[in-house]
């Protein structure tokens, strides 16, 4: 048996640290087999060497978030303890506190990942931006409330959000409505960050005045758009062709962020993805930059997280058995 302390610098970290009924502390202990305990301001991990060595490394990950003004809870637990398995636990000092914006319900919008804050500092610092990742990472979401900060600080005068209208095993001609009823539903991802983060009230004035509009892809062709935070999600699904004539629509004073899940291409066979090209035609280029988010960026719940991985071995495996034939 092998004993480590950690001696907490402040006092008053105990109960967050360790949880109500010692919940947090005891995911540490379940994930690296030891046994933690305190005494006044010491934390006291006990176990076999190496399991006490990571499990220290967890915990003081816990506590730097903790003086970073953060509050424990079950996601960022796992993605410490994850960050730690993978060695990777020396990154997690780039994790900020920093607020991006705050909700129309008043609470602040922050990167919860490297990876995440990796992304938030690359919009900020490139005209165009491309965020490429699994479902649940948040690409969309931040890019709405970087969009919604920079109009707030009249970085630009007005927000577009656009995504192809791609079929996914349904066709439009069967939905009900006028061509607006038929292409809404492939927009209502993007309605409700924008509701969460600006509120109904405020988002139905600016859209009227014309500051925030939310339209298909089509709807971009032969603009110039000056002075505009644009958003183009689900870029996957356009062709190479609709990619180029997006991003040939950034005028002066403009960001572009384009997302996308290259796992989820719903193009019909034999259809080139635009997203997979483009991150290839423009790596060299200044002001361009790509972020790569992964499964440990995913930020839903932790099956969300747990299934992404899975597809991931399996697409890895029919790959080795296709390349073995």
């Amino acid at each position: 048996m092998f004993d480590k302390v950690i001696t907490l610098e402040k006092s008053d970290q105990t109960a967050p640290l360790f949880g109500v009924f010692d919940s947090n502390i005891k995911k540490v202990e379940k994930a690296f087999g030891v046994t933690i305990s305190n005494l006044a301001d010491e934390v006291i991990v006990s176990g076999e060497v190496e399991a006490v060595n990571a499990a220290c490394k967890a915990v003081k990950g816990l506590i730097a978030l903790l003086d970073k003004g953060e509050t424990l809870n079950e996601q960022n637990i796992a993605y410490v303890i994850s960050m730690v398995n993978s060695g990777e636990d020396s990154k997690l000092t780039a994790l900020s506190a920093d607020c991006i914006c705050i909700t129309a319900q008043g609470k602040p919008i922050k990167a919860k990942t490297v990876g995440q804050r990796h992304y938030i500092d690359t919009i900020k610092n490139n005209t165009i931006t491309f965020g490429i990742g699994p479902a649940g990472t948040g690409k969309t979401y931040l890019a709405v409330a970087m969009a919604v900060t920079a109009m707030r600080k009249k970085e630009v005068n007005r927000i577009i959000i656009t995504r192809p209208a791609v079929e996914a095993g349904e066709k439009l001609g069967f939905l009900p409505g006028d061509l607006q009823a038929k292409v809404d539903p492939y927009l209502r991802p993007l309605y409700d960050a924008l509701f969460d983060i600006l509120g109904h009230e405020s988002y139905a004035a600016l859209q009227e005045k014309q500051r925030v509009e939310v339209a298909p892809l089509a709807y971009m062709r032969g603009r110039t758009l000056d002075d505009s935070f644009i958003i183009l999600d689900e870029a996957q699904n356009t062709t190479p062709e609709q990619m180029k004539m997006f991003l040939t629509r950034l005028g002066f004073g403009s960001k572009i962020v384009v997302t996308g899940d290259i796992t989820q291409i719903d193009l019909p066979d034999g259809k080139r993805s635009g997203l997979k090209d483009v991150v290839k035609i423009l790596k060299n280029i200044d002001d361009i930059e790509t972020v790569y988010l992964t499964d440990k960026d995913v930020v839903r719940h932790k099956l969300v997280q747990d299934i992404v991985r899975a597809y991931e071995v399996d697409a890895a495996r029919k790959s080795k058995i296709k390349n073995e034939k």
